[in-house]
């Protein structure tokens, strides 16, 4: 009996779509594959990384002048993790419990996060290895900020506090500021103060890979606000001042809106619940309180007393005012950035130690300026 053999060719289409599919396959294996190489860290260059935040925000123009700068030589591999809104006088808080927002960003060349958190939860978030292949920073700056950080302003500075948080990690740092005077300043002076602040960077990174920087501390550094006329760089103490604090009794009508509240918080649903909350807890008082009479009080020093069943409601809004001058000892830092010098002044997360450590960064200063290698 004739067997009959027929032939198992695929059909020419099939054949054909099978085959594209393969190409864009292998296509996209290598594309993913490049990807995946520029995105590593390049291992032949020997580059420090150096991580930059700052206190007022993602979208400052001393950050970008700053990267900018740094970037210029090619020498540095530098990546920023910054706040997304000014967050200059926020201490040193920290998110917790909270969700934040990351975002990348390109900015003046770097590659870049901003974060809707403070300043040390953006270097804590970068330095955790979340966010960046590399493993740890050489340096970490906080800058460039518009204003002073000195005295106990340092408290209350975001900025400080960035540069704080990396120490507590265990990773040099400094926190760098220009004296900006309010209708005086221009952003020329940005530019200026970053022009006079880079020889003392480039010496803390040079020094930090040879051992000899100065250890337990980080170095705040006071631009004056006319940077490119300064008298020289000194090592100061912090002062005891501060910026006044003054309370304002505003009326009702002037109390921050809604919108603005809202903008300052951390996540669309975190303000929400709040909302919630307020409003339970606004709804249970007015439940429990429903035979008090409410009355508003628009200023302090109203005439008049007011029984036991009246709740009396007032607002306040406080802003900070220039520091008194007084006559202060040389050497503290207020002092000499107003007198025109550029302060550094070493700050430590231990008060005992505070006169070795300024007799280590005096010693490592006076080498640094010298331009010893």
């Amino acid at each position: 009996m004739a067997t009959s053999v027929k032939n198992n060719f695929l059909n020419p289409a099939l054949v054909s779509n099978l085959q594209q599919a393969l190409l864009r396959r292998k296509d996209s294996v290598q594309e993913q594959q490049h990807h995946n190489r520029a995105n590593e860290p390049t291992k032949a260059s020997s580059k420090p990384v150096v991580l930059v935040t700052n206190g007022d925000g993602i979208d400052s123009l001393g950050l970008t002048l700053l990267v900018e700068a740094l970037l210029c030589d090619a020498l540095l591999d530098v990546h920023v993790c910054a706040p997304e809104t000014d967050r200059s006088v926020c201490g040193h808080s920290v998110t917790t419990g909270e969700t934040l927002a990351v975002c990348s960003v390109q900015v003046g060349g770097a590659n870049a996060y901003q974060v809707s958190g403070t300043p040390a939860d953006c270097v804590s978030l970068a330095l955790s290895g979340a966010l960046f292949s590399w493993s740890k920073p050489v340096l970490v700056i906080s800058g460039l900020n518009k204003g002073t950080t000195c005295g106990y302003d340092t408290l209350y500075s975001g900025a400080v506090a960035g540069a704080r948080e990396a120490l507590i990690c265990g990773v040099p740092s400094l926190c760098i500021s220009l004296n900006w005077e309010k209708n005086v300043s221009c952003e020329s002076d940005l530019k200026d103060a970053v022009t006079v602040c880079l020889p003392l960077i480039h010496a803390a990174i040079r020094d930090i890979q040879k051992g000899i920087f100065p250890k337990n501390c980080f170095l705040n550094i006071g631009i004056p606000s006319c940077p490119l006329t300064n008298k020289g760089v000194k090592v100061t103490r912090q002062s005891p001042q501060r910026s006044s604090l003054s309370w304002q009794a505003v009326s009702t009508n002037k109390n921050p809106s809604a919108g603005h509240y809202m903008s300052n918080q951390q996540s669309l649903g975190i303000m929400l619940a709040q909302l919630g909350r307020d409003a339970s807890a606004a709804a249970a008082a007015r439940r429990l309180n429903s035979n008090r009479k409410n009355v508003e009080v628009e200023s302090v020093g109203v005439a008049g007393k007011f029984s036991s069943q009246q709740t009396i409601k007032k607002y306040f809004r406080m802003e900070l005012t220039e520091k008194e001058q007084q006559d202060i000892e040389e050497d503290l830092d207020s002092r000499e950035l107003e007198e025109g010098f550029v302060t550094v002044t070493p700050l430590s997360l231990y008060a005992n130690v505070h006169m070795e450590i300024q007799s280590s960064v005096s010693s490592w200063l006076a080498i640094a300026l010298s331009g010893d290698q």
